[in-house]
């Protein structure tokens, strides 16, 4: 299905905008140098305010419709922040910054929303208002939140709230979205475990804590198996086994640390409470003790319904219906505009970025071929929302 002409005739300066980005990538709040560059194409596209600095270094353009008299108000959301990671293509556009990449989209995500704000702020289409969100800090550091925590749904009157996130693999002019949960909860733990130390030949003067440790890896792997329920997701991972210092000492302590992921609060809760149980009956049992430091990150991303299937409905008018996976399987990777949509209904679709490699990969690129799509869909969804 063909892309708006008008749209269509963004692409190459959107191009430029999102290869200027992926140049330069920030991490989490230190994204003043992408800020300015998205607030100073806010007000030469002639947004009706600009506003800067709105959780540390978010930024928030408001266009005004100019047909009818109507105040609905839409927010649309972008990230901007980069990744510490080393980039490993050889791209002309690659990263100048040493350890730090775009291998999230986060460039691409920017450019789109750009794009469809200076196609809003030039034909006024609609009426009401369109907020147009560039969020920092979406990689871990609750950026969302902070902006909300501004004011950002009270002082523009956001009623309701869209996002979008490029998808490898998922093929260029392709969405995905489901109703419900559909990206998992993020959570963090640490496991400190104390036993008793002293010369690996007298294992029977000591207290293991590695043992105590893998004994616990072990049983915290029941969780999903034996505690969730099968029809339920849930994901355990123990990332990280730190403990001792030479071949011939048994260590004083252990320490691990990971990652559970869920789609369900009930679900959620329940983890943590048999974590608890597991990590100081496995130490106890072994003469051990050992304490969970359980550390709530982001929420799950829960789609509402009236608001997927309208999303659903203006990216088929994009793309075609054929092209839409409106009941797309849940994914266990985080995102932080949950916090969004727990606080204004709203909708999260993923936009194909074709045969790519995957995300937070060091040969990541974002497939400059979605950009008249993702632009579109933007377009599309604030004309049809905010209809006269």
């Amino acid at each position: 299905m063909p892309i708006n002409e008008a749209v269509n005739n963004l692409v190459s300066d959107a191009q430029v905008w999102r290869r200027e980005i992926h140049q330069n990538p920030e991490l989490l709040y230190d994204v003043e140098i992408t800020a300015k560059f998205v607030a100073d194409r806010l007000s030469a596209f002639g947004c009706d305010e600009v506003k800067t600095a709105i959780g540390r270094t978010g930024v928030v353009g408001v266009i005004r419709g100019a047909k009818g008299s109507g105040s609905r108000t839409i927010g649309l959301r972008a990230d901007m922040d980069a990744l510490p990671i080393e980039e490993a293509t050889n791209l002309p556009y690659r990263s100048r910054i040493p350890g730090k990449m775009h291998a999230c989209g986060h460039d691409g995500h920017t450019a789109m929303l750009l794009g469809a704000a200076r196609h809003l702020a030039r034909t006024r289409d609609f009426s009401g208002n369109a907020i147009v969100i560039f969020q920092p800090a979406e990689e871990g550091g609750a950026g969302a939140m902070a902006m909300m925590d501004d004011g950002l749904m009270e002082r523009f009157a956001i009623e309701e709230v869209y996002g979008m996130h490029n998808v490898p693999a998922l093929p260029i002019g392709a969405f995905a979205i489901r109703k419900g949960a559909f990206m998992a909860a993020a959570d963090e733990f640490t496991v400190a475990i104390e036993g008793k130390g002293g010369h690996a030949a007298m294992p029977h003067q000591c207290v293991d804590p590695i043992v105590a440790g893998a004994q616990i890896v072990t049983a915290l792997q029941t969780i999903a198996s034996r505690t969730v329920d099968p029809l339920d997701s849930c994901v355990v991972s123990v990332t990280r086994f730190e403990a001792g210092s030479a071949n011939n000492i048994i260590p004083q302590s252990a320490r691990l640390n990971g990652t559970v992921r869920t789609l369900r609060a009930e679900t959620r809760d329940s983890v943590e409470r048999r974590m608890h149980e597991i990590v100081t009956g496995v130490a106890g049992a072994v003469g051990a003790s050992a304490s969970l430091d359980y550390h709530h990150g982001y929420p799950p991303t829960v789609n509402h319904p009236a608001q997927t299937d309208f999303a659903v409905a203006v990216a088929g008018k994009v793309a075609g219906q054929d092209q839409v996976r409106s009941n797309a399987p849940p994914v266990m990777g985080a995102e932080d505009f949950s916090f969004m949509l727990e606080a204004r209904p709203g909708a999260f679709i993923f936009l194909g970025n074709g045969d790519t490699a995957k995300l937070h990969h060091p040969a990541y690129d974002f497939n400059d071929a979605a950009l008249p799509y993702g632009m579109s869909y933007w377009v599309n969804l604030v004309e049809t929302a905010l209809a006269p």
